[in-house]
């Protein structure tokens, strides 16, 4: 089957659609069919040829082309809802409500207009509704998002020094933990690891598959090992370099000697359990101290 996808916000999600027989090409307005009516987009897939038992989406239709005047409607629509973000706002002050309005979106048709808002926790908006309804004379929807959503509507700059990620390319959020980290060999400092959002940054998923296949044979910090000059403990890991830093005793009897050891020098003998908090100290050996 023949689709196109369709993005309906930078960096949002994209959606494919039937062109119905038009060629259309990337980067062009169109105005699709969509659950809640007719909607403006962006085609960011032009037209290909696709398995549609693989698209977990329902497949609707292009309905046209945008002209000038759905161009000139998307226009007065995007005026609208900053007027609107600026309404809700000081009904929100009157109905002295504990809740941050984050984005406001229009339906292309004018049929709904949607407030995007975060709170701490659940909120009672029910008159809240009923005076945005009188004032706007159109469905009202009221939907809480989460802090990762937040930063991505809000976008800002990176610890890295670019535009975070959820705002410039990433139309899904993946899942990301703590282990990513670990496996990395960051620091686990909160303020280190985590994004404009407070969670762990996104970017920390980019490189696992990298981190999880040049793990396969580094050893632990801590482990017992043996090396061309003898058996030791390994103090840390480079796992970029896929060398260990090991203490050798390379004779029964003399003081301990570090070396450097690429880790096809390395067999490793016993798996020590590392300190519960994390550490490469190599001596706490789950003591966690």
């Amino acid at each position: 089957m023949i689709i196109v996808g369709v993005r309906f916000k930078n960096a949002g999600r994209i959606y494919y659609f039937d062109p119905c027989g038009l060629e259309i090409e990337q980067e062009t307005p169109v105005v699709v069919e969509t659950i809640r009516g007719a909607e403006y987009g962006i085609v960011a897939l032009s037209n290909r040829d696709v398995n549609v038992s693989n698209l977990n989406q329902p497949i609707r239709k292009v309905l046209r082309i945008a002209t000038q005047a759905d161009n000139e409607q998307e226009e007065s629509n995007r005026q609208r809802e900053e007027e609107a973000r600026a309404v809700c706002q000081e009904k929100i002050k009157q109905h002295n409500l504990d809740m941050h309005l984050v984005d406001v979106e229009l339906t292309f048709d004018l049929s709904k207009i949607i407030f995007c808002f975060t709170a701490d926790g659940r909120v009672d908006f029910r008159e809240l509704v009923k005076d945005l309804a009188a004032t706007f004379r159109m469905r009202i929807e009221l939907k809480q998002i989460g802090v990762r959503d937040e930063a991505k509507a809000l976008n800002g700059v990176g610890i890295c020094g670019r535009g975070i990620c959820c705002a410039s390319f990433l139309d899904e959020f993946q899942p990301v933990s703590i282990k990513m980290a670990k496996d990395q060999g960051l620091s686990l400092n909160p303020t280190k690891i985590s994004g404009l959002c407070g969670r762990l940054m996104c970017c920390l998923k980019y490189e696992e598959a990298t981190y999880n296949e040049l793990n396969k044979g580094m050893p632990g910090v801590g482990d017992l090992v043996r090396t061309p000059d003898g058996t030791g403990d390994v103090l840390s890991v480079n796992i970029l370099r896929q060398t260990a830093k090991i203490s050798v005793k390379k004779k029964p009897g003399d003081d301990p000697a570090t070396g450097f050891y690429t880790v096809d020098q390395i067999e490793i003998i016993e798996r020590r359990p590392q300190c519960e908090r994390g550490c490469k100290c190599g001596g706490c050996r789950g003591k966690g101290s």
